[in-house]
């Protein structure tokens, strides 16, 4: 397929290498050495990678051709896919570009280095040179089958995927009420609340009013309009410094995301979807768990992209299976 100019897409792919000794010193450094406080965003698995972006990268050049640009957004960090895709896919090697966290931060330096995927997706708008039209990729998220333009976005504006849900006031309730037993009773008084894929969906929504339900996203690859964000941010420029001001990832932050798909909802955009998506966590999971998800996703057309979060955390065997599923999907003998 020929690549799409005249409305390009850009793919954004957020990337860490959590074994990397520098990185580790530079994360442990910001750790407070307390043992009254504990931290519940800096566990080992939000950091580790066992090359899962070399898959989650050759998916999206064998499925969706039509992408202009691919983004992997890292810290002084190098993914070293170069040699994989110069192997199958020599005609993409320069569209493929590095973006260190410095960029994307420019005029906001004082809150890197940043280990919280919040905020660094909170500057995405920020790549040089990104399309007005993107989607933000982790990279543990894999194309499953071919894609086309419309099933990110129709007529110039994104495709919303996710369910509308009943605001988590019992959950923000009983959160509240667990704070104030460890405070009362609890050695670790200064604990932070463990921070909420749905809390932090749900404060993106708040802060633009919505009341009694939210839009809820899942583990997707999910498709922003530029200019929704770009013009947010810089008309409130305190929300956003004071979003990013969070080292770790924290329960009060707004999902980016979260507040694109809101924002794009209150301007009257109307593209919906399902999150098309099959979610596999293989930690301890029954003996054929990681085969009978990816013969649901083989078997059935309407999965289009599948997320294998906390891999590292998975049997070694279990491990292997994944990788060898990906290889057969995408026909590439690596």
């Amino acid at each position: 397929m020929k690549k799409q100019t005249q409305h390009p897409i850009d793919i954004v792919i957020a990337w860490v290498d959590g074994a990397d000794p520098v990185l580790q010193q530079k994360r442990l450094s910001y750790l407070k050495p307390y043992k009254s406080f504990s931290h519940p965003g800096v566990a080992q698995t939000r950091f580790h990678s066992l090359n899962e972006v070399t898959y989650c990268v050759l998916s999206i050049l064998k499925f969706s051709s039509f992408v202009r640009n691919i983004f992997i957004v890292t810290d002084q960090q190098d993914p070293q896919i170069d040699q994989v895709v110069n192997r199958y896919f020599p005609e993409r090697y320069k569209d493929i570009r590095i973006v260190d966290h410095r960029e994307i931060f420019e005029g906001f330096e004082q809150f890197l280095p940043t280990f919280n995927s919040i905020c660094i997706s909170n500057m995405l708008w920020r790549i040089k040179g990104l399309s007005d039209q993107f989607v933000y990729f982790n990279d543990d998220i894999f194309l499953l089958r071919p894609m086309s333009p419309s099933d990110w976005f129709v007529n110039g504006r994104p495709v919303l995927r996710g369910k509308w849900r009943v605001a988590p006031y019992e959950r923000l309730l009983w959160d509240e009420l667990k704070e104030k037993f460890k405070h009362l009773f609890s050695s670790k008084k200064n604990m932070e609340r463990s921070a909420s894929f749905q809390v932090n969906q749900w404060n993106a929504a708040r802060r633009l009013e919505f009341q009694w339900k939210y839009f809820r996203s899942g583990h997707t690859p999910l498709a922003l309009h530029k200019p929704t964000l770009e013009n947010y941010f810089n008309t409130n420029p305190e929300i956003l410094k004071n979003n990013i001001s969070f080292r770790f990832r924290n329960y009060f932050q707004f999902n980016t995301v979260a507040l694109a798909n809101h924002l794009e909802i209150l301007s009257g955009n109307n593209n919906r979807a399902e999150s098309q998506a099959i979610y596999i966590q293989p930690y301890k999971r029954s003996e054929n768990y990681v085969e009978r998800k990816f013969m649901l996703a083989e078997e059935n057309k309407k999965f289009l992209f599948i997320c294998v979060q906390s891999l590292d955390l998975a049997s070694k065997q279990d491990q292997e299976k994944v990788f060898q599923k990906m290889k057969s999907i995408l026909q590439l003998d690596l």
